[in-house]
């Protein structure tokens, strides 16, 4: 079977440890390795780049307000020529509560996106070539920017059963070439599946709070729910949420379960459109470490 992508972050005090995982995925033959924007996904893929020989890697999303533009070129293009071009800058414009949590004014994402693209590869001049850029994006507009402007596009808990209609938006003739179609899912394999779909609405609690998930979700075909996890955050009941967030809905924003229920997972995804299934992995039994390892063994 075509192999999916890992997601891998570093966190303080393991870091040369996710470095020789991240030899590990490359020697195990998966197709790549992203890392969300939790602590420095760039510097990450800095070590990465030289921790490994073949695999490609990048960030799934480095938030774009959290650096000025032409020092992230500078840094980029830095990446892509020791890799010899094997990373790809995913960047976005991230959340609310992450801007509000470091006291960030967001602009308007579509016209930030732009200018903070052009500023870039303006820079280029001076600092050397520019990897692939990928988008991270979530509904219509910004997957028409990211074919516009951009190299890619990176889902984060996109729904597959509505993932064809996500990428209808890409041309064939685009799809077929070179140009990065990713979605971020959350993974957990045990074959208690009730255990891994607890799980899975935990990682999810906080993304059905936002309201351009909600929104996304909505458009995929879950207005039930989207529309009573609203008024169950509204009336303060945690509880209700979770009880809001159907098998019907998980099972296509995440995947859990068995080993051959996650491969078949996987296997699904590519069939709707999706060229790098990048899997966020989780447990029921330990932390990022332990979750990996269960990863490895699923797909080994």
């Amino acid at each position: 079977m075509k192999m999916p992508a890992v997601s891998l972050a570093a966190v303080s005090g393991r870091r040369q440890q996710t470095l020789e995982i991240a030899s590990e995925i490359e020697r195990r033959g998966f197709s790549g390795i992203y890392c969300p924007s939790m602590g420095d996904c760039v510097a990450l893929c800095q070590a990465i780049a030289s921790v490994t020989n073949e695999i490609t890697f990048g960030t799934s999303v480095q938030p774009i307000y959290f650096r000025n533009p032409e020092d992230l070129a500078a840094t980029a293009s830095f990446i892509h020529e020791i890799s010899n071009g094997r990373f790809r800058l995913g960047i976005g414009v991230t959340h609310g509560p992450v801007h509000q949590r470091l006291g960030i004014t967001p602009g308007k994402p579509l016209t930030d996106i732009r200018n903070y693209v052009a500023a870039m590869e303006k820079a280029a001049a001076h600092h050397g070539e520019l990897p692939p850029i990928v988008l991270a994006t979530l509904r219509r507009k910004m997957v028409e920017l990211s074919v516009e402007i951009s190299s890619g596009a990176v889902w984060a808990n996109a729904s597959r059963n509505d993932f064809n209609n996500s990428v209808a938006d890409i041309s064939n003739e685009v799809q077929e070439s070179n140009f990065f179609i990713g979605n971020m899912i959350p993974t957990v394999i045990d074959p208690d599946k009730a255990a891994g779909a607890a799980r899975n609405r935990k990682t999810l609690q906080g993304y059905v709070a936002l309201p351009n998930y909600r929104n996304y979700w909505k458009q995929a075909g879950y207005m039930e729910e989207m529309e009573g996890i609203e008024a169950a955050i509204e009336a303060g009941d945690k509880d209700r949420v979770l009880t809001c967030m159907t098998e019907d809905w998980l099972s296509n924003a995440t995947l859990y379960g068995s080993a051959n229920e996650v491969r078949d997972g996987v296997e699904e995804w590519f069939e709707q459109g999706c060229k790098t299934p990048i899997l966020v992995p989780s447990s029921t039994g330990g932390g990022q470490m332990h979750a990996i390892q269960e990863l490895f063994d699923c797909f080994s």
